[in-house]
């Protein structure tokens, strides 16, 4: 097929010649000079983009380059030699761990179990304490006394997990110099729902109480600040909306129930998918800090496993990084499932 000018020019009779469109010579322009309009752009907001290096940089170094080591999981660990320079061993650290039929795989089973147990309860239990939360902080009416509870809900996000952990560890282990139970321990003894053993003994040393431990200080530490996010969307809900539910007769739980809840229901499915995305995704710190050899059964999950086989001089490095991989590949899985899901019945996702 022959192309013409014609097809590209208008003609003008009046003058009997051929011009360019005045819009396609703009679009013609801004492509010829579009690199030129985007340094002057950056050059206008030179400060924005400064305030952003930091940013891409610790991305940089600590979410790009770690993934180079991602090629342990496929060679024979050798300390000597680089990741590159060993040797390809395949899929064996996979195998191993899913079918090996030894004590490591049986070790990396019960980290995936608990390691999904911990956080399922997590999502069971501590995923409704901030929007709770976020309720009872918009039907306070004093502002004085909502930000005071704020700050105090707040307060144990901003304490380190060693601090953190070692406030947990003294409430339910170490009492004083003459016993060895806490203050919890004490009170769960006086009310009969413990006995005297388990308590003199600790609660962290019982593997039937680290999930409740673990659980409930979760929500200490997390529920308060969570509850920020869904704090802001109540407040941005119109005061008409709650005048209309007014007017039809609808009381304090009804609004709560007709009016906030709808009106926040994309806030919480968007937060619902970035949990469920890190379903499997426990950092190990709080766990290393809290856990002992008494309760691995119910207290070893997926990156202490790695941890302690990886760095402890257990199985070796290609051992954990094969762990960690399938870890992450499961919660990449999780979130392309619960972005679909919720998708198809809310219209609601992250992508």
């Amino acid at each position: 097929m022959s192309v013409k000018a014609a097809d590209f020019l208008i003609y003008d009779e009046a003058t009997g010649t051929y011009h360019e469109d005045p819009e396609q010579m703009v679009r013609d322009d801004v492509e010829k000079h579009y690199w030129l309009h985007v340094g002057r752009t950056i050059a206008k907001d030179w400060r924005l983009y400064v305030m952003l290096l930091p940013m891409l940089l610790v991305f940089l170094f600590w979410r790009y380059f770690p993934m180079y080591e991602l090629l342990g999981c496929f060679k024979v660990t050798d300390a000597v030699k680089t990741v590159a320079q060993q040797d390809f061993s395949g899929f064996s650290y996979f195998k191993r761990l899913l079918v090996g039929g030894d004590t490591l795989s049986t070790e990396f089973w019960r980290a995936l179990r608990n390691t999904f147990l911990l956080s399922f309860y997590d999502l069971c239990f501590g995923f409704p304490m901030p929007i709770i939360l976020a309720l009872f902080f918009n039907e306070v009416r004093s502002n004085i006394a909502r930000s005071a509870l704020q700050v105090m809900t707040y307060l144990p996000k901003f304490m380190s997990t060693v601090v953190m952990t070692s406030l947990v560890t003294m409430l339910v282990k170490q009492g004083s110099l003459t016993t060895n139970m806490g203050i919890i321990s004490q009170a769960l003894a006086g009310l009969g729902l413990i006995s005297q053993d388990v308590a003199q003994a600790g609660l962290l040393n019982n593997p039937n109480f680290f999930r409740a431990i673990y659980q409930i200080s979760g929500i200490w530490e997390s529920a308060g600040y969570g509850s920020i996010v869904y704090f802001a969307a109540i407040i941005a809900i119109s005061p008409t909306s709650y005048e209309a539910a007014q007017v039809d007769g609808a009381n304090k739980w009804a609004q709560m129930r007709y009016v906030v809840l709808p009106s926040i229901l994309s806030t919480i499915v968007i937060m619902l998918i970035t949990n469920i995305g890190s379903l499997l995704s426990i950092g190990y710190e709080k766990v290393l800090l809290l856990y002992n050899q008494n309760t691995y059964v119910t207290a070893d999950v997926v990156s202490t496993f790695a941890l302690r086989n990886g760095l402890g001089g257990g199985a070796g490095t290609g051992i954990a990084s094969a762990a960690e991989m399938m870890n992450n590949v499961i919660g990449m899985l999780l979130v392309i499932g619960s972005n679909s899901i919720a998708k198809k019945a809310t219209n609601t996702s992250l992508y």
